[in-house]
Formats: structure tokens, sequence, C-alpha cells
């Protein structure tokens, strides 16, 4: 039997779904001016240099702008799915740290430009991902599903864990896109000592260490760096450290703004809140197209 083609009628219901999507995200990113005003430059900039990279053929750039483009919406994608605000100070920091990690880390080079780019933006992810970890423990904490109340150090122990969590995975990440695809996401380090058991010539567990490290050759030439090429160990250890700053950084603050019961002006910029109703935007796009739905029905 031939399948049955959907009818206008039938392809209604999913369509309205679509547009009132469309409208809860469109809603969502004019919420507030000063966040939107952020979005829609780094917009225009992302599009701007997709738009070079394409005439200058580099495809790969290409996909990385589209790739940072779908990003940039994320954040107001998640505050209308699972109904949760955030505030602005914090959805102004995630958008640029997307640009300032793919279009300025990746596309402009300045991981290799500006040494510490990296460890920057890798304890600002140490900072953010604390801040969202608490966030999910306080929306629960005064849930009204729950009886239960956490303590202000669970809770900042439970943020501390989430953050160092994802930085990990992070890492397994780009060891990953390292083994199976070259990219050398996990940066090299030049050395000028290393020490280890394998130089030990009598084959004792007694490290040995060479210093002074001027030159390496490999296969009989000279790679010219000023030293032993550390193949990302160093950078590993770094990232996760500085992921560990932030992490302890907010963790610490948290702890403080649930003590003193919410009152710390500076952590509430940085966690997250369960939407008011007003401010639940899918649902009144939802009626909205309901509305225009009967309407039409009635026509």
């Amino acid at each position: 039997m031939k399948d049955k083609q959907r009818t206008p009628k039938e392809n209604k219901p999913s369509r309205r779904r679509c547009e009132a999507w469309k409208k809860a995200i469109h809603m969502e990113l004019r919420e507030h001016k000063s966040s939107f005003l952020v979005f829609t430059v780094l917009r225009m900039l992302v599009v701007v240099t997709m738009v070079l990279q394409f005439f200058n053929k580099n495809y790969e750039n290409v996909y990385l702008c589209v790739l940072t483009l779908l990003l940039l919406i994320v954040p107001s994608f998640l505050q209308v799915s699972i109904k949760v605000e955030l505030p602005t100070g914090l959805e102004i920091i995630i958008l640029l740290f997307i640009f300032s990690a793919e279009i300025l880390g990746e596309i402009r080079a300045f991981y290799l430009r500006i040494p510490i780019w990296d460890t920057i933006l890798h304890t600002l992810n140490g900072f953010l991902m604390a801040a969202i970890g608490f966030s999910l423990v306080d929306i629960l904490n005064r849930g009204e599903r729950f009886s239960f109340k956490l303590s202000p150090a669970y809770m900042a122990i439970v943020a501390f864990c989430f953050s160092m969590t994802i930085g990990v995975l992070w890492e397994f990440f780009e060891w990953g896109m390292d083994v199976f695809f070259h990219l050398d996401m996990q940066k090299d380090t030049v050395l000028t000592s290393i020490t280890s058991v394998m130089l030990n010539t009598e084959g004792l567990n007694v490290p040995v260490t060479i210093g002074g490290i001027t030159d390496v050759a490999v296969n009989g030439e000279s790679l010219g760096l000023g030293g032993y090429l550390d193949i990302g160990l160093y950078d590993t250890m770094k990232d996760l450290f500085v992921n560990f700053i932030g992490a302890v950084v907010f963790s610490t603050v948290g702890f403080f703004y649930v003590k003193n019961r919410g009152k710390g002006r500076f952590a509430k910029r940085f966690i997250p809140r369960l939407k008011s109703k007003d401010r639940d935007f899918l649902a009144i796009a939802e009626e909205e197209e309901e509305m225009e739905q009967a309407k039409e029905d009635k026509q």
C-alpha cells in the first residue's frame, strides 16, 4: 500500500509549532537591549568574516563561521526550551566567549598570536560552567516539587565538580580530535629539560634528567624550536588547572550568595533562574498561534 500524503490541515500543527518556536526565540533575543546589541554586532562580524573566508576559498573557516552563527543562538534556544532566564551579564559573556573561541581564536589565530589567549578562555570556561552547575542545583533547591534543602557548601561542591567534569570532557574531545583528525587542538610546548625513567640506561625505576636542551633532531633533521617538543601534556594540564581556578572562584562566590540568602549582587548577575510565567515566550507564542488558527478556522 502506498503511504498517504499529508493534507495541508495535517501539516498545520507542525508548521504552527515551528512558527511558535521562531517567535519565541525572536522575543528572547530582543528581551534585553544590551545582550541583543552584542548579539547583533557579533553576528554581523561573523557574517562579514564568513564572506571573506569564502572568497579566499578557506571553506573550513566558512564552516566555523556557520557553526558560530548557530552557537550564538544556543543561549536563547536554551532559555526558551528549558524555561530558564539567563542574567544579561552571563548571556553577554557566553556570546563573547563563543566569538572569542571560534572567530578570534581559530580564524584570526589569536591562540598563536596571543600565548595567554587559550588560558584566558579556559579560565573563563571554568567560571561559566561553575555558574551553570550552581544554577542547576539552585533551581532544584527552590523548586516546588522538591521538599529537601541543600546546604550552601554542598551546592558549591556540586558546582565545582560540574565545572571540572565539563573541563575534563573538553580535554577528551581535544585529544580525540588530535588522534583521529590530526587537528593539534592540544597545543605543544617547547621545553629545555625533560625527566623520564625511560632515559635510565640501567633499566631502573629512577628518573633521569636532561637539561639545557637547545635543539632536537628528528630523522636527522633539526626541528629548530630551541628545545624539546612536548606533545600536548603541558597544555592539557594548564587548561585543567586554570579551569580549576575559575571553578573555585565562582563556587566560593556562589557559597556566600546562598549563605546570605541570595543577597549577593555579583553572583546574582551570573546565576540563571526559572522564568516567570509572563516571560515564558514559547507559551506566549503558542497562544498567539492558536488564536491565529482560530481566526483562520472561523473564516
